[in-house]
């Protein structure tokens, strides 16, 4: 089977969506060829058997630009010997506007479309998309997809060869955020119950890995150093900037505790990625508390997360190592990246 894969970016330095260049070399076992069409490309080093084609974002084109080379890619042109049309399938991730645009003539030409969408938040254009995919996946069960009768719930898709460690030595009290900087991720709340455990004399270093993304993420970090320069001054908190998704694995196992503070309904693949690297997690995401216990679930309240993280830094060795080995085997069991990709290929080759 011939496959066609729509995504926003392809660039393995990328330190969000760099994980997507895994999923295609994977991909790419399963299938007997792939066209991969994304919005922006960086760098990749990709099977023989995976064309890859960009809508233009890297040069600056205009979004009219992106809907002329996407209707080329997908529908008329011939792509260095590659024929329109050829692939059997469509594999849509996250952009829902590519099922809106494609949806009808994908129809008509009696091409599936699976649709990868693990938002919380949706509308009637969620619901067309949903309309006109023939399945649709999620991983969170707060997913806006996940009500749909044709969707399925999927691993999160973590890769044990890249992400598990077994000497897991970090600097005792070292605490990890890492992802993007930006009011969604409650920084704010973490540096509030910083000043806590400060007060407290509790011993930790805090050290947020990561970049703002817009003009508004900007302003939130300006104001977070500047509000916390004491914190930073003291040594109490760092902040430095983000790295290849690649290069993650190492910043993981350089720390013990990690925290997501991540509103409730979104499945943050960080989570997993840092207990794969033997962290121990803190989040406010309930869907983990079966798995994670109540002691590394928090609400977004600055007392509530320096109870928990003081609890985690005074524990005693054997218990965090307990833990660390427990949560690692959960995800390599539920949510590892050769588990997903069997799942997915399977689905789509019925």
């Amino acid at each position: 089977m011939r496959l066609l894969i729509i995504t926003q970016k392809v660039d393995m330095n990328d330190p969000v969506l760099g994980f997507f260049h895994t999923w295609i070399v994977k991909l790419a076992s399963k299938f007997e060829s792939i066209t991969v069409i994304c919005l922006e490309i960086g760098r990749f080093n990709l099977p023989t058997n995976v064309k890859i084609f960009s809508l233009g974002k890297e040069k600056g084109r205009d979004k009219l630009g992106y809907i002329f080379r996407f209707f080329n890619h997908s529908f008329f042109s011939r792509l260095r010997g590659q024929e329109s049309l050829n692939y059997d399938s469509v594999f849509v991730h996250m952009n829902q506007e590519y099922v809106l645009l494609g949806g009808l003539f994908w129809k008509i030409l009696s091409k599936k479309i699976y649709f990868w969408r693990n938002h919380v938040k949706g509308n009637i254009l969620t619901k067309i998309a949903v309309w006109l995919s023939s399945k649709v996946f999620y991983t969170s069960p707060q997913s806006f997809t996940a009500k749909f009768k044709k969707s399925i719930i999927m691993p999160v898709g973590i890769d044990m060869d890249r992400f598990q460690t077994t000497n897991h030595k970090s600097p005792k009290n070292s605490v990890l955020m890492l992802g993007r900087i930006s009011p969604i991720k409650n920084i704010h709340l973490a540096l509030e119950a910083a000043r806590i455990l400060v007060e407290k004399g509790v011993e930790f270093n805090l050290n947020i890995v990561g970049d703002p993304a817009n003009p508004e993420d900007i302003e939130y970090k300006k104001k977070l150093v500047l509000d916390n320069k004491d914190l930073i001054g003291s040594g109490y908190l760092n902040f430095m900037m983000s790295v290849p998704n690649y290069k993650t694995p190492e910043i993981y196992a350089a720390h013990e505790i990690f925290v997501n503070l991540t509103s409730a309904g979104s499945m943050d693949k960080t989570i997993l990625e840092s207990v794969a690297c033997g962290c121990l997690p803190l989040v406010i995401n309930p869907y983990f508390s079966s798995v994670f216990g109540q002691k590394m679930i928090t609400r977004e309240e600055p007392k509530n997360i320096a109870g928990k993280l003081e609890f985690w830094l005074n524990a005693p060795e054997d218990t965090k190592n307990e833990w660390k080995v427990k949560l690692q085997k959960y995800v390599d069991d539920n949510h590892g990246l050769d588990l997903l990709i069997e799942k997915l290929a399977d689905t789509i080759k019925k």
